[in-house]
């Protein structure tokens, strides 16, 4: 993976996640419950923050040994905006709560796309 298509990925979440939070902010205000609409704003929240760590692994991708850990981690964080983020505004959407099954999936995928962050950098100079 070279580290322009994390750019690009990072980028796109990060852009899609701007986005979510001004449709949760001003076009489900009225329409959702106060609870949906938080339930709404972590997911974008979040989306943001691996939105972040895309560009994180961008930087990294840029600078580790191609034997690396660190694309694993881009297609964990990048997994788990879709699962967590995503059955997060799916819930919302939809009002079906069954998607909540799949949440915390997405979250151990951000937990491990970390782990594998830190693990690189603990065994190799960048």
């Amino acid at each position: 993976m070279t580290w322009n298509l994390w750019v690009c990925l990072g980028a796109i979440n990060g852009l899609l996640s701007v986005a979510a939070g001004a449709f949760g902010a001003h076009g489900l205000k009225d329409k959702v419950t106060p609870r949906h609409l938080e339930v709404f704003e972590t997911a974008a929240r979040y989306q943001m923050y691996h939105a972040l760590a895309l560009l994180a692994v961008a930087w990294l991708a840029s600078r580790a040994q191609p034997n690396s850990y660190v694309t694993a981690a881009g297609w964990c964080f990048l997994a788990g905006i879709v699962l967590f983020s995503g059955s997060l505004y799916a819930i919302v959407l939809t009002g079906l709560n069954g998607f909540g099954r799949i949440t915390p999936i997405g979250g151990l995928l951000f937990i491990i796309g970390w782990a594998l962050i830190a693990w690189t950098a603990g065994r190799a100079s960048l």
